[in-house]
């Protein structure tokens, strides 16, 4: 019910004395009091009812009525009883605080009052229920064979006024809120706290909070697990439910209601597994071309199962595409609840890997239903392997290939929710190699792959990718350099400039960066650290006389560099 609504109810005899652009708050229900602070037994949207006998002198109102507001209390009614007329002061108080007040005459009980608004409340109440048991069945008859989630998540805006998206795992919008979509970094913020709150063992609905925006989040798990995975499941699970973000905050929600939205992740569940089942052909394709690679198998025999997956894993791309391997891997620190045994991480399972990389695919440009249903992953049972057919250029040079796949774009977009999915226990190495032509070059792409992801193993952080060009490079050595000899050699060559800093102020470091950078070059070392040339050298010198070193030498630049990279 509505404030205005007491007003226009004659038997009740309250009499406006401000506040009359706020009677259209709703009221949830009735309090009376006379302590000076009641905050701890409001919760927001009552009707607070007093005889005013907190009120000693006129400074006691402002503090009254400020605590009301703040506890988002609708109205306050004040009885003339005690003091006869409401005091002004008081009146001046709600004023300030937007708060309306109503003045109840001595006749009239406060028991009265609240005897009304209790049975309205009710009233209304009993209602909702019935109207939200019309709407689950309504939901329940145009689930997704009738058309999808959109059509679920369609009804809870028209006939709840709530708008509702169906996320990934890392936040892709794949369902919902009509012309409305979700901000992507919105929608990775969403998934990086529900999962969060998922390997916490938080209980759905999850209440987050993003750009001044609450939403309730639900976690939306295949049928076949079940809606409470086992708890040796929970790290697995977490990362492969879809998700329903519902913009509303869910902490008055009443019981009602969340059986209703839960009713909605049940339906979109199902609509879950039959997408799951449909990419059942693609992973098993994807699994009998990798075994062939796996197991040496002559060219000739992977063109020509190639040539047979070809209309499911190659539409739109013609017979003859480029190709990239990408493999990833998901490890524990343990099994749930228990130490890894030997010391070292327990792998997870492809599966879990599998799923991940499925969706790290999928292109942000592509549309459609889903566009994770296009991407092909198998699962080898420690690790997933992805073969992707890239679009062949539209030039006859190399140089005119369309480009190909990065390993830290890849993981750009998603790198948030998944280290909030793998909280402190978990892993997700990834390796992407280089684009080959032939069927001939995707053993040694797959070799590539995996040497990229144990370079990408070897650096701190719960996700983390490397490309094949760092298997060219320095960077491919320094992960395996041993940690007591990474600290024997950066500290013999950079501890005495980092004391000297400390001491003077000098950034001999940033020099030597900044030098190295620009290839010994004087001039445009200088100009970059906005320093005369004979500062520089004054610098370099110090620098050379504190380490024994000869920066015009190659190897002590050399050696400088690889210090600076491994500090």
């Amino acid at each position: 019910m509505r404030l205005r609504a007491l007003l226009e109810t004659d038997a009740l005899g309250l009499r406006l004395l401000g506040g009359e652009d706020e009677l259209d708050r709703p009221v949830r229900g009735v309090m009376t009091t006379d302590l000076r602070d009641p905050s701890r037994y409001l919760s927001g949207g009552e009707l607070v009812l007093t005889g005013l006998a907190w009120r000693r002198d006129a400074a006691d109102s402002e503090p009254f009525v400020r605590i009301l507001a703040e506890s988002g209390v609708a109205g306050l009614a004040a009885g003339e009883a005690e003091l006869g007329n409401v005091p002004g002061d008081l009146v001046a108080a709600c004023s300030r605080h937007r708060m309306p007040l109503f003045a109840v005459h001595e006749t009239v009980a406060f028991a009265m009052i609240t005897e009304h608004v209790v049975r309205q409340v009710s009233g209304e109440r009993a209602g909702d229920l019935a109207a939200v048991v019309d709407r689950h069945r309504r939901l329940m008859t145009s689930g997704p064979a009738g058309g999808g989630p959109d059509v679920v998540l369609d009804l809870l805006g028209s006939d709840l006024d709530l708008r509702a998206w169906v996320l990934s795992p890392t936040g892709r919008r794949i369902a919902g809120a009509g012309a409305a979509p979700l901000p992507a970094p919105v929608g990775a913020a969403l998934a990086g706290r529900h999962l969060a709150a998922t390997r916490a063992g938080h209980r759905p609905p999850h209440r987050a909070v993003v750009d001044d925006t609450a939403y309730a989040l639900l976690p939306i798990r295949g049928t076949v697990r079940g809606e409470d995975p086992a708890p040796g499941d929970v790290r697995a699970s977490a990362l492969s439910d879809w998700l329903l973000a519902v913009e509303a905050d869910p902490s008055d929600w009443p019981a009602a209601r969340l059986d209703l939205l839960q009713g909605v992740t049940q339906l979109i569940a199902v609509e879950r597994d039959r997408r799951d089942a449909a990419r059942t052909v693609r992973r098993r394709l994807a699994q009998e071309v990798v075994e062939l690679v796996q197991s040496g198998a002559p060219p000739a025999e992977i063109a020509a199962r190639l040539r047979v997956a070809a209309p499911v894993l190659l539409p739109g791309l013609g017979a003859a595409p480029r190709w990239q391997v990408v493999v990833a891997c998901v490890e524990w620190d343990g099994a749930e609840g228990e130490a890894p045994k030997g010391g070292g991480p327990a792998v997870a399972g492809g599966s879990v890997a599998q799923a991940l990389l499925e969706e790290i695919l999928v292109d942000p440009g592509a549309t459609g239903p889903d566009p994770a249903d296009r991407i092909a992953v198998a699962d080898t049972g420690e690790e997933a392997v992805a073969l992707v057919p890239l679009p062949a250029g539209g030039g006859p040079e190399p140089a005119d290939e369309a480009p190909s796949l990065h390993a830290d774009v890849l993981l750009a977009a998603v790198r948030e929710p998944l280290s909030a999915g793998l909280a402190d226990d978990g892993r997700l190495t990834l390796g992407v190699s280089a684009a080959v032509h032939s069927p001939e070059g995707l053993r040694g792409a797959l070799e590539e792959a995996r040497h990229a992801r144990r370079v990408a193993a070897a650096r701190p952080g719960r996700v983390c990718a490397a490309g094949h060009h760092e298997l060219a490079s320095h960077v491919l050595l320094l992960p395996f350099v041993p940690d007591d000899v990474r600290r024997a050699f950066t500290a013999r060559l950079l501890d005495p400039l980092r004391d000297y800093d400390r001491r003077h102020r000098a950034e001999l470091i940033p020099t030597l960066e900044a030098f190295l950078d620009c290839d010994g070059s004087w001039t445009r070392c200088a100009s970059r650290l906005h320093l005369h040339v004979n500062t520089l050298r004054y610098r370099v010198g110090r620098i050379e006389q504190l380490t024994g070193r000869d920066l015009s030498r190659l190897e002590d630049k050399l050696d400088f560099f690889l210090a600076l990279r491994m500090s």
